[in-house]
Parts: structure tokens; C-alpha cells; sequence
């Protein structure tokens, strides 16, 4: 959605890191086995040089670390969570598909977080709601629309690109999509074929 121009909050601008950095969840006594288990919510603050406040609502995924849908917004209200929430859905399928379990919800403890309004649209779609904090850290922007390029390159890198060890060596978007069991077991054949390979260039070097 387009972001309205707002007043600084306050003159002095805000250092920031120079790069971006996603926090991993901690580990849980029961950690999730599948995708859609349970997501992650959050909102984090930014500061555009020149137009004050906005507010990154994100949902990613638990099992795979897939960030599933975001949403930058200009005030944190429970229709902002519920917005970014109802994308999720849709991007996940879990709006169409019979499940037999809904999407478990982590999130802070804030305002938008904790409000009736959204305990009853989490009871509308039959999810429970839990509190974690998840935070994704970005350098201060001139316009709405550099930060959000800036947003959507990095969930892209994060999400189909960059490999996690904690995934196997594999992407979120592999995880999340049932695509790792297929590239590891590609991986331990190549592995296979290439270890008997030099085990034979050995035998000729010996024989």
C-alpha cells in the first residue's frame, strides 16, 4: 500500500547496522516438524529520513525459515497484523486447502499483538496465538520506496538463495516447498559416484 508522508518524529537520525540481519528463533522443547506449523509475527521499526515512522509486519515460517508474506505499514493497528496475517494465508494456501491443523502464531507482546480484535480473527480461522520476538534489522532510507526494494531483494536472497546450515545446507524456500529431501538425497549420490570415482583413479595410479 502507499505510505502517506508523515512529520519526523524527531530531528536527530537514528544510527543503524549497514547490513541486514535476521534473528533466529530459540529452540523450542517441541520443535516443529513440517511447514505451517507455526509462524512467526512481528512488526519492526524503521526510520525514513524526512517522513517519520514505519512498520515492517512480517510472518515466517518456523520449520523452514521462510518468510511467507510482509507488509510495510505506517501504524502498527491490529488490521496491520491481520492484513499481513491474511496474505500468509493465501500465499500458503492455508486459506483454500482443507488442513488438519492451523498455523500456530509467535509473537511479542505488543499492542497489536494482544488486542480482541485479534484474538477473535485468530479464532475466526482456528489458530492459537503464542509470543516470541523476531527481529529483522535494515539501514535507515530516504523514501518508502528504496526501503521497500531493499525489503523485498533481501526476502528474496533470505528466502530462495541463501543456504542454512540449520536446513541441512538447503533455502528456506526448499524447505518450505518439500524441495530438501530430494537435494540432499541429489547430493549424498553425487557425493557416492564421486568418492568411487577417486577410489578407481587410485586403483589405476596403484595397479
Amino acid at each position: 500500500m502507499p505510505l502517506r508522508q508523515n512529520e519526523p518524529v524527531e530531528e536527530d537520525l537514528i544510527t543503524s547496522p549497514a547490513f541486514v540481519v535476521i534473528k533466529a528463533a530459540e529452540e523450542f522443547k517441541d520443535k516443529t516438524m513440517r511447514p505451517n506449523e507455526m509462524w512467526h509475527t512481528d512488526f519492526t521499526y524503521f526510520k525514513i529520513i524526512g517522513w517519520g515512522w514505519v512498520y515492517l509486519s512480517t510472518v515466517l515460517d518456523d520449520f523452514s525459515r521462510y518468510i511467507i508474506a510482509w507488509k510495510l505499514c505506517t501504524t502498527m493497528r491490529t488490521e496491520d497484523v491481520t492484513d499481513t496475517l491474511e496474505l500468509a494465508l493465501t500465499a500458503s494456501g492455508c486459506d483454500s486447502a482443507r488442513v488438519l491443523h492451523q498455523p500456530k502464531l509467535l509473537s511479542d507482546n505488543g499492542p497489536s499483538y494482544i488486542a480482541t480484535e485479534l484474538a477473535e480473527w485468530i479464532d475466526d480461522h482456528s489458530m492459537s496465538h503464542e509470543t516470541l520476538k523476531n527481529r529483522i534489522l535494515l539501514e535507515n532510507y530516504f523514501l518508502p520506496g528504496d526501503l521497500e526494494r531493499q525489503i523485498e531483494a533481501f526476502v528474496e536472497h533470505y528466502s530462495h538463495q541463501r543456504h542454512h546450515e540449520s536446513l541441512s545446507n538447503v533455502t528456506p524456500a526448499d524447505a518450505y516447498f518439500g524441495r530438501a529431501a530430494d537435494i540432499i538425497e541429489q547430493r549424498e549420490r553425487i557425493k557416492r559416484r564421486t568418492i568411487e570415482l577417486r577410489r578407481l583413479q587410485h586403483r589405476k595410479l596403484a595397479a
